[in-house]
């Protein structure tokens, strides 16, 4: 499993943005997020939040919570998944049913093509 550190470079580059560029935008040094990447801090709660909004990824992302970073770095899905979590239970239900449903039939016809 990769480091804090390691996955806030990954995800910083994927950006296009440098160690300074990051720092300015967090309004700290550059040498602070190079401390990050080196694993020798880690930055309080709020500041990791403000990194993964950022970065276009989770919190638990860069904590090694899960592995799927593609996924989190979409802004458009990650607004998907919020929008769903907002509804009642009875419609997430229907939705996700829904979902599955389709996911289901692809995977079947990608097994076909084959």
């Amino acid at each position: 499993m990769d480091s804090f550190g390691k996955k806030l470079r990954e995800c910083r580059e994927a950006k296009n943005l440098s160690q300074k560029d990051l720092a300015g935008i967090l309004n700290t040094s550059y040498s602070v997020i190079g401390k990050y990447e080196r694993d020798e801090m880690i930055p309080s709660i709020g500041v990791a939040k403000n990194i993964a909004k950022i970065l276009g990824t989770t919190v638990g992302y860069l904590l090694g919570e899960t592995e799927e970073v593609n996924i989190f770095k979409d802004p458009a899905m990650l607004n998907r998944f919020n929008d769903i979590e907002k509804l009642d239970p009875e419609n997430k239900k229907h939705l996700l049913s829904v979902v599955d449903g389709f996911i289901q039939a692809l995977k079947i016809k990608n097994i076909a093509a084959l």
